[in-house]
């Protein structure tokens, strides 16, 4: 099938991305991997291939390019988190018994912070069939960080979760209209967490842990005509196993931290993605779903500690609508809507907060040369 002349070219992309949100995704999903899929909320994402970055969502996408290209980018991620009427007891005992309690007020106003999320990704075409790809970038991420003197800081204090994935993937085009690929996913993590007891200022918590794993992903593109498109993906994560300290309250204060190994579970997803580039006009209308498969969330555990905390999540969705206006040979404009739901069910908590949300995006493509352009992206 004959490709559209903006993929006959190297594409160089770099960009910033300034992203005001509570998080991006539900649970500690980063559901943004280039300032392109920013700018229409990840709206077909996964069959687009207007940059090299759609390798993350669907390997299968490097099979619609017929030169090598790189995409290079940069999230900044600003996180506003508040917590509002919201109140904490307190329970006071004398030999055994309970003697009285004091309700007081554990509102706060900021536990967010800032953030930098770089991402690259090189794709190489070998001939009319086969392509490789590397990536480097993030699917995972979290922090809430609540001051040392916080009313509530056995449930909130500092939660902080990264992850980097590092891909290798390839693509093999069966036929005019349908592609396939598939790539290996090294990922590593890092998890911290603090949690005391105020006025007292005990520590009952405290974890410092970093681990790798394997992981997966699969993917196919099938192609109607050269402007219409669908795209299916699969991602395997692992369970993170993570090793380092762990100190709570549990142990007996001349012990210590000990060295423990402290199990995080990541969860899979599929993507459905759709593109289509209205006949004899400059609008393109795209669209995904997304199955996030969060119900593996249930605890935080450590194989020497047990159980740390119960979170109980429940699966998510996110479906996304965008649109692209190809408004001459040197800009590209976009926007895009996503609803997200959220992974949180009975159980709740302040250290991850969680909501169903919506995102409003938009942004620009410039062409800088004819082997060059820049992303601008912005959410919120």
């Amino acid at each position: 099938m004959r490709k559209m002349s903006r993929w006959k070219k190297t594409i160089i992309i770099g960009a910033t991305i300034l992203l005001p949100q509570q998080a991006l995704c539900a649970g500690f999903q980063l559901n943004v991997q280039s300032s392109a899929g920013l700018g229409r909320a990840s709206a077909g994402d996964g069959v687009i291939a207007d940059n090299a970055s759609s390798l993350a969502r669907n390997p299968a996408t490097m099979a619609l390019f017929n030169e090598i290209a790189l995409s290079a980018g940069i999230v900044s991620i600003t996180s506003m988190v508040e917590v509002k009427d919201a109140l904490y007891t307190r329970e006071f005992y004398s030999q055994g018994a309970l003697v009285d309690t004091s309700v007081q007020s554990a509102n706060y106003d900021d536990a967010g912070g800032n953030a930098i999320a770089p991402n690259i990704y090189l794709i190489v075409p070998i001939n009319d069939k086969f392509a490789w790809g590397i990536s480097a970038y993030t699917n995972f991420g979290t922090k809430t960080q609540y001051s040392d003197d916080y009313i509530a800081s056995e449930y909130g204090g500092l939660s902080k979760v990264e992850s980097y994935n590092l891909g290798l993937s390839a693509s093999y085009r069966m036929s005019e209209h349908f592609s396939i690929g598939a790539g290996l996913d090294i990922i590593a993590s890092t998890g911290k967490l603090n949690r005391s007891l105020q006025p007292t200022d005990t520590t009952l918590l405290t974890i410092d842990a970093t681990g790798w794993g394997l992981g997966f992903n699969l993917g196919a593109v099938y192609e109607l005509d050269d402007n219409n498109r669908f795209g299916l993906s699969y991602r395997y994560s692992p369970e993170m196993e993570t090793e380092g300290q762990v100190d709570y309250a549990g142990y007996l204060a001349e012990s210590g931290p000990i060295d423990d190994t402290v199990l995080i579970p990541l969860p899979d997803m599929v993507e459905f993605s759709g593109f289509h580039h209205l006949e004899n006009t400059k609008i393109a209308l795209h669209y995904s779903i997304q199955w996030i498969g969060w119900s593996v969330f249930e605890s935080l555990d450590a194989e020497t500690s047990g159980t740390i905390n119960r979170y109980q999540w429940q699966d998510g969705w996110h479906y996304a609508i965008g649109t692209t206006y190809y408004l001459n040979n040197a800009w590209t404009l976009r926007a895009g809507y996503l609803y997200d739901t959220s992974a949180q069910d009975q159980l709740t908590s302040i250290s991850v907060p969680d909501s169903d949300r919506q995102f409003f995006s938009t942004g620009f493509t410039y062409q800088l040369t004819p082997n060059s352009n820049m992303d601008f992206g912005f959410t919120y």
